[in-house]
């Protein structure tokens, strides 16, 4: 593991309270270890809370004519484990994450899960050493500029494939769709299809295709899921 410092120089902060950076970086397998009195899941917890909140009031002063559900699907692009795992190989976070040594043998330093958890873990430590304002100029630099990319993939209006991911992410399965209710004449069907996630209706949405309406119900269930 890294001197702290490098990892100071990078972030261009300098922590009052040294034992909160190095909290965030202590991944849960490493207190098998040592006798690191905690890992970085509150921290974690904290930062998933401040990075929700400021990624929201960033793309609703970036996109002041976009409807809620456009603003749900960039912000789930935008904390999504892979998009945080960008963001903690940047300023090459896994270096100075401290986790047993089978974790960094089997690649721990490389997983992005674990990658994306330090990134939040991070966050949440700058906010409480430094202040929202750090923060925000943490996610101004690493994270918020990603919005371009995203908008020029054309994955926004993907809401299934959205939905999709931050199911698997928090419950390790897919969401299921299913039609609801079919109406109209033959030429002019109209579907209404729900979306269910560990045998609860998340949501649901119609359309004059089944498509349509599967997109509209992942649609409303992202501000659910999120």
């Amino acid at each position: 593991m890294s001197n702290l410092s490098e990892l100071e120089d990078i972030l261009k902060i300098r922590f009052k309270d040294k034992d909160l950076l190095l909290t965030a970086v202590t991944h849960r397998s490493f207190l098998n270890e040592s006798t690191a009195p905690e890992s970085n899941e509150r921290l974690e917890f904290l930062g998933d809370s401040i990075l929700g909140l400021l990624t929201s009031v960033f793309l609703y002063q970036r996109f002041p004519k976009a409807p809620e559900g456009e603003l749900t699907a960039i912000r789930s692009l935008l904390v999504r484990t892979t998009t945080l795992a960008e963001v903690a190989r940047e300023i090459n976070l896994g270096d100075y994450l401290r986790m047993s040594r089978g974790e960094r043998q089997s690649g721990g330093a490389e997983n992005d899960a674990l990658l994306a958890d330090g990134t939040e873990a991070l966050i949440g430590a700058i906010f409480l050493d430094q202040g929202p304002q750090s923060v925000e100029g943490f996610l101004r630099t690493y994270l918020f500029p990603k919005v371009s990319e995203i908008e020029k993939s054309g994955s926004i209006a993907d809401f299934k494939n959205q939905l999709q991911e931050s199911i698997q992410e928090k419950y390790k399965e897919l969401p299921v769709y299913k039609v609801i209710k079919t109406s109209g004449p033959e030429h002019k069907r109209i579907f209404i299809v729900g979306v269910w996630v560990k045998g609860a209706l998340l949501g649901q949405g119609e359309g004059s295709s089944k498509r349509e309406a599967q997109q509209n119900a992942a649609k409303e269930a992202l501000k659910k899921a999120l």
